[in-house]
């Protein structure tokens, strides 16, 4: 017979009867020990000549279990151990689906990135989940309907690569107006100056900046233009009050203004049902033809075919672009021939700097939920389920 129960001791378990041949050395050793465990108390009670003899003990109660995926197993790996917080049981696996399936049977936290294949079957191998914490700020891979059906919050990395992706975009603005990839060549193909006339080049200071969607990357790129002179606007569905735009130095404009005055505009929006393909020819025709467009935030946010044709036909001055609709882009994108692209492998998030920063913020959110409290950044489609 087992019977549950609490006291002042915390919670413990009575085991009578039959079990008292266990009872008394585990008794001993426990005593032994010399030192008292969180957990539960067990009670060995042996029904003997009308008379109970009794033996406490304590065993450890099993530690919430936090599972992470890392992106290279054993550089992150070994950060991911280093900022483990003390009181939750840690878990490393490779995103592996029968030695990730075995990990989430018991798991309260994942933290991974969105390349982590989630849907119903996900959850249902995860009953005890709490918290799906993403390592990434994007989570468009992520199958929110899932999310929703198990009623598991999914919380992005908290803007801890918002610095990175911001200096990415500044960095494109600047090899694209200089044409940086085109010096490069040259120089390394001994051909230094090259045989025809010096290519037209642009200053960033005094520029007009457009930035679509002013979140916490948004704002981090306004501050950096800011101090390169430029005079930056901006557009977003959710707009900033007077004293907060005067506060960052910006302006509103409707998004039609905003592409057709800016010099160079720059994305910074999740790839959504409304974003996607939100610059299409329409919007590329109404640029300036000495306009730079970069997007750091999704590819298919820009209609990429219609993109290439604008940049071969000389009808943009440039493009600065981390991330495209497929990736990697087959060989056969008309992106790659253009030498008025600079184009990088959606690399503008990482760095080593903020790979602590990403698991700082993970960690913190765990331990916010194991509190009792709501987690930080939750993905607005499922904000709902901390309400």
């Amino acid at each position: 017979m087992v019977s549950e129960k609490r006291d002042d001791a915390g919670p413990h378990v009575d085991i009578i009867g039959r079990f008292q041949p266990l009872a008394q050395p585990v008794a001993h050793r426990a005593q032994r020990c010399g030192r008292r465990l969180p957990g539960f108390n067990v009670v060995f009670r042996h029904h003997q000549h009308s008379t109970y003899r009794q033996f406490r003990i304590n065993l450890p109660m099993p530690l919430p279990r936090i599972v992470v995926v890392p992106p290279t197993f054993a550089e992150i790996a070994e950060l991911a151990r280093t900022l483990a917080p003390s009181g939750f049981e840690l878990v490393i696996v490779r995103n592996e689906h029968t030695e990730l399936e075995a990990a989430l049977a018991t798991a309260e936290y994942l933290v991974c990135y969105p390349n982590v294949r989630t849907g119903d079957a996900f959850y249902r191998a995860a009953p005890s989940l709490r918290l799906h914490q993403l390592l990434s700020a994007g989570y468009d891979d992520v199958d929110l309907e899932a999310a929703r059906r198990a009623k598991v919050p999914v919380s992005n990395n908290g803007g801890a690569n918002a610095i990175s992706v911001a200096e990415h975009a500044m960095m494109l603005m600047l090899m694209v107006s200089r044409r940086v990839i085109s010096q490069h060549a040259n120089v390394s193909g001994g051909r230094w100056r090259g045989n025809g006339p010096a290519p037209r080049m642009y200053e960033i200071h005094g520029k007009t900046l457009g930035i679509i969607g002013l979140g916490t990357i948004g704002k981090k790129v306004a501050r950096l233009a800011r101090a390169f002179g430029m005079r930056v606007q901006y557009y977003d569905i959710v707009r900033m009050t007077e004293d907060a735009e005067d506060a960052l130095g910006v302006h509103f404009r409707l998004m039609g203004e905003l592409l057709a005055i800016s010099d160079i505009v720059t994305l910074h929006v999740p790839l959504n049902t409304t974003t996607r393909h939100m610059i299409g020819a329409h919007e590329l025709a109404s640029m300036k033809p000495e306009a730079i467009i970069v997007n750091t935030s999704r590819g298919p946010v820009i209609d990429e075919a219609e993109l290439a044709r604008a940049l071969a036909d000389n009808k943009l001055f440039g493009a600065g672009l981390d991330v495209f609709d497929q990736e990697p882009p087959p060989p056969d994108n008309p992106l790659l021939a253009l030498k008025n692209v600079v184009l990088t492998s959606h690399f503008a998030g990482p760095t080593w700097d903020n790979q602590i920063a990403r698991l700082r913020n993970a960690y913190d959110n765990v331990q916010r939920v194991a509190r009792g409290e709501p987690p930080l950044w939750v993905v607005p489609e499922l904000s709902h389920l901390v309400m």
